[in-house]
């Protein structure tokens, strides 16, 4: 393990008038005063984070949460420097380092690879949408994150947070634990405090259960609200990119640059008229009258998280909200959408994949699904701990023509909505409450690890927002807060989470412990003699 000293030391700027150093945990919104007021510049913040990504990540504990760094990224913060000292400040991400999950097309000479090596020759030269947005608002893009493969789509058996190009993703609260996914490498490196902030993507659960099992904010946003396009696909009615961060006002921050429509995604379309500066929205008092619902669905499956979710119930009551207890859908229901998903989105797969296939460079050889599978058959390092189901599952299915695929989407979308409006409208709620998940499992590539339940399904399917604040820690392992409410919602749960994160400073920074074992209590009572 890693002393605090020196992880911290890789972060330690000097500049007039900096007393302290700045901490590698300090927040975009702290780093953006240190630049206003001179203390330090977005050139010393990039090479700051290039330094302590070779020292944390690539050594030390040796997370493998970034694939891939911005060979310009010096020069962007330089060109960002100069614009501050003509007097141009872009706004609250000017000069902030970000990562962004290795799906998303970025025009810096990296692969975006989604962790396959299929798609190591995939440099496409060109920014996605919504890294454009970043870039516009005057973020640096320091690299790319590792990703559980595929998004997680590619087999039954599969272990999150692995790649065949990157490995595997290590918790930094606890290395044998799993970072979750898909957007693995984005939530340890947040966490680890190797950016201020990264993007990750979600289907359902890929951006808020790695936020939750690493300890930082995670905001899956309405479906429609961020573009797409240039992003590796699985699903069109369920994908969306979404911000990782260590603070709400962060995450806030990161949204406000992100959202709006985009002609090449049609599903933006609403997005101006319903888009806000989320960062101006936030308030302390947001939770004072609120009407929350407390979703048990899940309670039994962990204690530890049960006694976390019980004491930020009692938190949320202490900051003056009206706490109800609610029942969301029997078993059966959330089964059948279950069940619904997993079929739909294999037919959606398969569209998605092959379009965007066929729209790689030619350097790509993998032109279609057909072609992945047949380079994963060939390459032993692909299928190193598991197969492929999925993707032979998807090859299977109909064209999205198919009136039985059709209703079968209608139905889920249907089943979810239903399920969460009447939650909402029926107890006249402002939004949802769950626990997020249970602490974090340990990676068994063997047997694979526990799962313990998590409420991303039914905001998955039915594309709305879905936000997770850190809520506490179970041996030292971070638990997060859900917050779900209707579609275009975001404004009003991130106010919650905010209220919520600022009353309870429940986020640690992580230790990089080899495993739970080392912390002394642990020793203590497995060897008492």
């Amino acid at each position: 393990m890693l002393k605090a000293a020196v992880l911290a030391g890789a972060l330690a700027l000097a500049g007039p008038g900096l007393a302290q150093p700045l901490s590698p945990y300090a927040s975009a919104g702290e780093q953006q005063a240190a630049m206003s007021d001179g203390r330090v510049t977005s050139e010393q913040l990039v090479r700051a984070y290039l330094e302590r990504i070779e020292r944390i990540d690539r050594a030390g504990p040796k997370l493998n949460a970034v694939l891939a760094l911005n060979s310009h990224a010096l020069a962007d913060a330089r060109r960002l420097d100069a614009e501050r000292r003509a007097g141009k400040v872009r706004g609250p991400l000017h000069g902030v380092p970000i990562l962004l999950k290795d799906n998303i097309e970025s025009a810096d000479g990296t692969a975006t690879t989604a962790g396959s090596l299929a798609l190591a020759a995939n440099v496409t030269g060109r920014d996605a949408p919504v890294v454009k947005r970043l870039t516009d608002a005057g973020a640096v893009i320091l690299g790319k994150t590792n990703l559980s493969e595929w998004a997680n789509f590619r087999s039954t058996r599969s272990i999150s947070g692995w790649s065949a190009v990157g490995g595997l993703v290590r918790n930094p609260y606890s290395l044998d634990r799993t970072a979750c996914g898909s957007s693995s490498g984005s939530g340890a490196a947040v966490a680890a405090g190797l950016a201020a902030a990264a993007l990750g993507t979600e289907t359902d659960g890929s951006v808020t259960c790695p936020a939750a099992m690493n300890g930082v904010v995670g905001l899956k946003p309405t479906v429609g609200l961020v573009s797409r396009a240039y992003i590796v696909p699985i699903s069109p009615d369920q994908d969306t990119a979404g911000p990782m961060t260590r603070t709400v006002a962060d995450t806030a921050a990161v949204l406000t640059a992100i959202a709006g429509t985009d002609p090449l995604d049609p599903a933006t379309k609403d997005a101006d008229a319903r888009k806000a500066d989320y960062l101006k929205a936030l308030s302390r008092d947001a939770l004072k009258g609120a009407r929350i619902g407390i979703w048990h669905h899940w309670r039994g499956r962990s204690p530890g998280a049960d006694k976390v979710f019980d004491e930020a119930v009692a938190a949320l009551r202490a900051q003056g909200a009206e706490v109800v207890e609610i029942k969301g859908p029997d078993d059966a229901v959330m089964g059948k959408i279950a069940e619904l998903e997993g079929d739909t989105l294999r037919t959606e797969f398969k569209a998605a994949l092959n379009a965007y296939l066929a729209s790689t460079p030619v350097a790509v050889k993998t032109r279609s699904l057909d072609d992945l599978i047949a380079f994963n058959k060939a390459e032993p390092r692909e299928t190193a701990l598991f197969g492929q189901e999925i993707l032979d599952q998807t090859a299977a299915k109909p064209p999205l023509t198919d009136p039985t695929y059709q209703e079968k989407r209608a139905t889920a979308n249907r089943l979810a909505r239903e399920a969460l409006d009447r939650m909402l409208a029926e107890n006249r709620l402002d939004a949802i409450v769950a626990p997020s998940g249970g602490p974090p499992s340990i990676v068994d590539p063997v047997n694979g690890g526990p799962f313990f339940g998590s409420p991303s399904r039914l905001p998955a399917v039915s594309g709305y927002p879905h936000l997770t604040v850190p809520a506490g820690h179970v041996s030292g392992l971070p638990v997060g807060l859900s917050f779900l409410g209707p579609a275009w919602s975001e404004a009003r749960l991130l106010a919650l989470g905010f209220a919520f994160e600022q009353a309870t400073r429940a986020r640690r920074e992580p230790a990089f412990l080899p495993d739970v074992a080392a912390r002394p209590e642990v020793a203590r009572a497995y060897d008492p003699r």
